[in-house]
Order: C-alpha cells, then sequence, then structure tokens
C-alpha cells in the first residue's frame, strides 16, 4: 500500500554551513570589529550573542541571510526575546523546529478526513503517516497540504509504493 509521512524537519547539514558562514561574516565586517557578536549552536537550538539590541538584531538579520542562501526555509526558527547577559550584552535563543506538535499532527489529519480523499492519515510520533491505494490520492493530499498549511514548511518523506 503507498505511504509517505508528513514531517518538520530542517537539514541540519545546511543550517550548520549557514551558521559558519554567517560567523564568518559578522568575524570580518566592519561594524562589528571589537565586539564579541558570535552566534553558537546546541542540537536544534542556535545562540546569538552581541554587545547591544542593535547589533543583536544585525546578527539575526545575517543568519537568516545565510539561511535563505542555503535553502533553509526560515519558518523554521522560532525566536525567543532577547535577554541581558550583563552590561548591555544580549544574548537571543533561536530554536529550530523539529517534528510536528500534536494540535497541528491533528489538524493534518483532520483536513485529509474532510477532503474526502480516499486515504488514512495517522499520527506517528512527530510526523504523520498518510496511506492509500493510489498514488493519485496520495500526490493529491501532497498538494491539498501544501496549500491549505503555510505557517511551517512541511516536507514529505518516504514515498513508497
Amino acid at each position: 500500500m503507498p505511504s509517505f509521512d508528513i514531517v518538520l524537519e530542517a537539514n541540519m547539514v545546511e543550517v550548520k554551513n549557514a551558521l559558519d558562514q554567517a560567523n564568518k561574516e559578522i568575524s570580518t565586517r566592519f561594524d562589528f570589529k571589537g565586539s564579541d557578536a558570535r552566534i553558537e549552536q546546541k542540537a536544534h537550538e542556535l545562540t546569538a550573542y552581541a554587545d547591544d539590541e542593535f547589533k543583536l538584531g544585525q546578527v539575526r538579520d545575517v543568519l537568516v541571510a545565510k539561511m535563505s542562501k542555503r535553502a533553509v526555509d526560515v519558518r523554521f526558527l522560532d525566536l525567543d526575546t532577547p535577554e541581558k547577559i550583563g552590561g548591555d550584552r544580549m544574548k537571543q535563543t533561536i530554536r529550530i523546529r523539529n517534528g510536528i506538535e500534536s494540535e497541528l499532527a491533528k489538524r493534518l489529519v483532520r483536513l485529509v478526513k474532510d477532503s474526502r480523499i480516499r486515504v488514512t492519515a495517522s499520527i506517528q510520533g512527530d510526523a504523520v503517516r498518510v496511506a492509500g491505494a493510489k498514488r493519485d490520492d496520495l500526490q493529491a493530499v501532497i498538494a491539498l497540504a501544501r496549500r491549505e498549511i503555510t505557517e511551517v514548511p512541511l516536507t514529505f518523506q518516504n514515498f513508497r509504493d
């Protein structure tokens, strides 16, 4: 029975490459001379450091620009509020979304059921598995999900015949 998975997963290799490029640009830019502006990564969490609020915004802008050049959708980024870490120094945590939240998964399953396409959708941990008898029905579900769910970048994996 043909099936595929709907997941929310960034390409972490490209994220790492974009992060390295952003740090390299920050270290060479004239407006960051003498400052300790940088971005660090821990698994699915980035932390941006800068001397003040304005430079923190510039660090974020550099990161977003590098990610978009590396074809990483910026909707994967979940920004926390900036916080002071001493003096004027600021830090901001940026989470990289990974896995579909349960509310979005339920919404996807409801969307598939309401569409009356002859497939079954089920929640499998942090993914939604869609199975059906015909490949055309599965492709219709992919088109429906892309059209209806626009707030997050969905990825379709494990398409099997």
